[in-house]
């Protein structure tokens, strides 16, 4: 039986990276777009219920997503294996494995609606990739689906260009959506800035960080991450840090921090991880090591299920009158540098 053109997809995991180009991909070819509901505790809970407990949160909030959108009357739910985005460049198991996991743990009346990419396989490429998705509900015409490619990229690429010139997530996607591309003005300086390490679905999902750019603007912090940089500069922040590429989202940890180390302008560096994220684990504990060689503070503060948002705010708060502190000591002994110079 032919599907119907309405796909829903999980507002979790690669939708924080990718959705811009789904959104044009699938909008192209004429489907209707269902996004689940923000991240809500329920939302939590529901997906950490039918995952064993070791698995980290990020996962079990996608489960969540995927419930919500059954629980929306979806039929076709969008759940991609995203194997390797470059030849020797992987996503960790859980993220290859994401068909399985939710075909495994999730019942209910729906289609999963899956493809496999794997750039280190011969004869695996984005455009069969794409086919092999369209394929599913009947469309084959290979001139439609290279027209709905060119899309997306138009679509994620004008979201690239508004992230990278400040402009917010939710925002930058509103604009991406419209086929608009807008830059915001320039920000005033903030007393201190702070470079924000973590992956999209940690440091942009409100409930997982706990609204941290708006706690973090309270404090009269600005706040850089690694969307605001070119995949360039992102290179660059790993060969400072002399890490070859492993892991597909290594460039949001390594390379960022790599990039922001050397950057004046940053004061200091929150890094956000989930518990129990084997890749996470190693990518920081390779940043926290050559943190010491520049001088820059660091902070990690590491997410799951029962992470308590009082705790979270007080660390925080700790960590940034930290570095005003710092900040004053710096200004206060220059003033005095110069004023030994004109003596």
């Amino acid at each position: 039986m032919k599907k119907e053109k309405r796909i829903g997809i999980p507002r979790a995991m690669s939708y924080y990276n990718y959705f811009p180009f789904w959104h044009g991909f699938f909008n192209k070819l004429g489907f209707e777009i269902i996004i689940s509901d923000p991240t809500t505790k329920k939302t939590v809970s529901d997906g950490a219920a039918l995952v064993v407990t070791e698995t980290c949160l990020p996962i079990k909030v996608y489960v969540g997503h995927v419930i919500n959108l059954i629980d929306k009357g979806i039929k076709n739910i969008f759940v991609p294996s995203i194997q390797s985005i470059a030849p020797k460049v992987y996503n960790c198991s859980k993220i290859r494995g994401l068909p399985d996991l939710i075909r495994n743990v999730v019942k209910g009346d729906f289609n999963i609606i899956e493809a496999t990419l794997d750039k280190s396989e011969k004869n695996n490429n984005l455009i069969d990739f794409l086919t092999e998705i369209a394929n599913q509900f009947d469309i084959t015409d290979s001139i439609a689906i290279k027209d709905a490619l060119k899309n997306g990229f138009v679509v994620q690429n004008n979201f690239n260009v508004m992230v990278q010139n400040g402009l917010e997530f939710d925002e930058a996607l509103k604009n991406a959506k419209k086929g608009q591309v807008i830059i915001p003005p320039k920000k005033t300086d903030k007393p201190i800035s702070v470079a924000l390490i973590g992956h999209g679905y940690n440091i942009y999902d409100k409930k997982v960080c706990m609204d941290i750019f708006k706690k973090l603007e309270k404090m009269d912090v600005r706040v850089y991450n690694a969307y605001q940089l070119t995949v360039e500069q992102l290179k660059g922040g790993m060969n400072l840090l002399h890490s070859s590429l492993y892991w597909a989202n290594q460039y949001e940890m390594t390379g960022c921090a790599g990039h922001y180390f050397t950057d004046n302008k940053i004061d200091g560096i929150i890094t956000i991880t989930a518990f129990g994220c084997g890749p996470d684990s190693l990518m920081l504990e390779d940043i926290k090591r050559k943190a010491k060689n520049y001088s820059k503070p660091i902070l990690n503060l590491t997410v799951d299920e029962h992470t308590g948002e009082a705790g979270f705010i007080t660390r925080i708060e700790a960590f940034c009158d930290m570095l005003y502190r710092n900040k004053r000591a710096k200004l206060i002994k220059s003033k005095k540098d110069l004023d030994m110079v004109k003596i």
